[in-house]
């Protein structure tokens, strides 16, 4: 059982994030670690987490659902959870995956105001309504999850419905989030040089582009760091980027984003780090035909590039037609850019596009992060 707890941790290792562009939704984890209803299991529990972005994928009917947590220091050593809980919450912290802050405060709130993401949590923020007017603005930015008959359910705090829903950037999210930033204490996982000084740093990822750094905090209009209390130095512009999406069998299975600086290689097992892998998600003929190293996107003075290297060669759908006639076929070698709604098919059922430009429309459930839970750690209330 502690093996599959270990590979149910794993798997929720990979849904968490500070990228601005990947992140869908923002959750106080010492809070939902606690939501005891949902599984009638101890008092605190790290596998709720993934309960709540199993729910959060379910709802936008989307696969890797990724989600932006934000940490209360003193959770790393809540007794609560499991030495080994505790040992994954501090690897993430390391790693930069979470922001891990002495007082949290209204920081969950800031982020999505910052990013224009929905907030799951079941407080009410009452005191904070003038500041952040879209909590009674607009129905579905604060979601709570409670029990249901086949896992957690959402319920908005205003206005009903149970689907969570993204605003818009902010003025001062769009003028920070085109800068990079930096953090003067040295081993900032937020703002740094990435993995520095923490029990885990042996462990540490390499530090992600720039355009996935977190947004800072605003005090007095300064742009500060969130852990450190520091004032952040302006290191330059942002990367350019564009958030694209992998849509397979009508389902989005992954998301990812392309700057300027390197191109992605997309295709069944690409060769290169930060490639899209795809083969999990095929069926044998469909791996048959798609190329280890199918296609290679780039992004040139904002326009983005496809360069098909496949053997089979690829396609691409005009304005997102699926109409077998406007399919224009793109030759192994052939370059072209991509037009807005423009996508490209690696096979029929396989494609890759803007990710607001590419609907979901699957009929089926996405991956569950649960899936290797052992049922005593799933105690589901009835319905």
């Amino acid at each position: 059982m502690r093996f599959e707890i270990s590979k149910v941790l794993d798997a929720i290792e990979g849904r968490v994030c500070i990228d601005p562009s990947l992140a869908r939704a923002v959750v106080d984890l010492a809070e939902v670690i606690r939501f005891q209803d949902l599984d009638g299991g101890r008092p605190a529990s790290l596998l709720r987490l993934g309960m709540v972005i199993d729910a959060l994928s379910r709802e936008l009917e989307e696969d890797s659902v990724q989600v932006y947590a934000v940490v209360h220091r003193a959770l790393l050593s809540d007794a609560d959870l499991t030495s080994n809980e505790r040992m994954v919450v501090r690897r993430w912290a390391d790693d930069g995956l979470v922001e891990v802050l002495d007082n949290p405060g209204d920081r969950m709130l800031e982020v999505a105001d910052l990013l224009g993401l929905p907030v799951i949590s079941r407080m009410r923020f009452d005191g904070l309504r003038g500041r952040y007017p879209w909590l009674v603005e607009q129905p579905g930015r604060v979601v709570a999850p409670v029990p249901g008959p086949g896992g957690p359910a959402f319920v908005a705090h205003v206005g009903g419905g149970d689907a969570p829903v993204a605003g818009s950037r902010s003025g001062a999210g769009v003028k920070l989030l085109a800068r990079r930033w930096r953090c003067p204490e040295p081993g900032c996982t937020l703002f740094g040089g990435g993995g520095g000084g923490g029990a885990f740093a042996d462990l540490a990822r390499v530090q992600s582009s720039p355009a996935g750094q977190a947004p800072p905090t605003l005090r007095g209009g300064v742009p500060t760091c969130p852990r450190h209390g520091a004032r952040l130095s302006d290191a330059g512009p942002r990367p350019r980027t564009e958030v694209l999406a992998v849509r397979i069998g009508g389902l989005v299975r992954r998301r990812f984003v392309l700057t300027d600086e390197q191109p992605v290689l997309v295709g069944r097992a690409p060769d290169r780090d930060g490639g899209i892998v795809l083969g999990q998600w095929l069926n044998d003929e469909a791996r048959r035909w798609i190329s280890r190293n199918h296609i290679q996107l780039e992004l040139r003075v904002g326009e983005i590039i496809v360069t098909d290297l496949s053997t089979n060669g690829s396609g691409i759908r005009p304005g997102g037609s699926m109409t077998e006639s406007d399919r224009i076929p793109l030759a192994p070698q052939q370059s072209r850019v991509l037009a807005e709604n423009d996508m490209v098919e690696l096979y029929p059922g396989v494609q890759v596009g803007r990710a607001e430009e590419l609907p979901t429309g699957a009929s089926y459930t996405p991956t569950s992060v649960m899936a290797e839970a052992p049922t005593m750690a799933m105690r589901l209330p009835r319905p």
